[in-house]
């Protein structure tokens, strides 16, 4: 088990409440609040919002994909999920429903997309039509992953009682990864993405976007 901690970057507030999805695309950081169903384009240096626009539903995770974003969009009472497909010319269109209607956290490999289901502990590999072609268990809760340098980073943990945490790192070319724990992070982190250089994820409870580096 990791004990060393993540190294906190840049703090910022984010420019709505409850900020959830999380994803870089096209220099900017693309976030989605849960509270008011819309999605921001933020711009990361002045930050400033470049764009933003209302959700079909509550915003729980986003990738760039493609030249395109795509989200995971929760739907009605029961809080269905859904992928949906968005770009500024054409805003949102759904492009299939998640299997059992549950499904968060996306990350993009370069061909495959990938979405986390939290209380099965396991990140999901999808074909090109949505169907799933790999189970990946990852052992914990899972609040958050994205791809950086070929590899699969998750952040894994237990949400109660305390927001326990971690950043791991999975080897996807294994036929079984292993789970390698290297840091915590120390925060009730939602989401993951990575600009190429540094991490970023929500401190939602605290309305607070963090952008992280890993310790050596």
């Amino acid at each position: 088990m990791a004990d060393a901690q993540i190294i906190e970057k840049r703090r910022f507030p984010s420019p709505a409440v409850t900020p959830q999805a999380l994803a870089w695309h096209a220099g900017a950081l693309w976030m989605g609040s849960r509270d008011l169903r819309r999605i921001y384009a933020i711009e990361p240096e002045k930050w400033t919002v470049l764009e933003e626009r209302e959700a079909p539903g509550i915003p729980w995770a986003a990738v760039a994909l493609n030249g395109e974003l795509r989200f995971t969009i929760g739907e009605g009472a029961e809080d269905d999920r859904y992928s949906y497909r968005y770009t500024p010319e054409a805003g949102f269109s759904k492009m299939f429903a998640c299997p059992e209607f549950t499904g968060s956290y996306l990350s993009f490999d370069g061909k495959n997309l990938y979405m986390s289901q939290w209380y099965k502990k396991r990140v999901l590999m999808f074909d090109d039509q949505g169907n799933v072609i790999r189970e990946i268990d990852v052992g914990a809760e899972i609040c958050g992953h994205t791809f950086a340098n070929s590899s699969l980073y998750v952040l894994r943990g237990q949400e109660q009682p305390n927001e326990d945490w971690r950043i791991a790192r999975l080897n996807l070319q294994d036929e079984t990864p292993v789970v390698h724990d290297i840091a915590v992070v120390p925060f009730a982190c939602r989401s993951l993405t990575f600009d190429g250089e540094l991490f970023w994820s929500n401190y939602r409870a605290k309305d607070t976007i963090i952008s992280f580096a890993l310790p050596n």
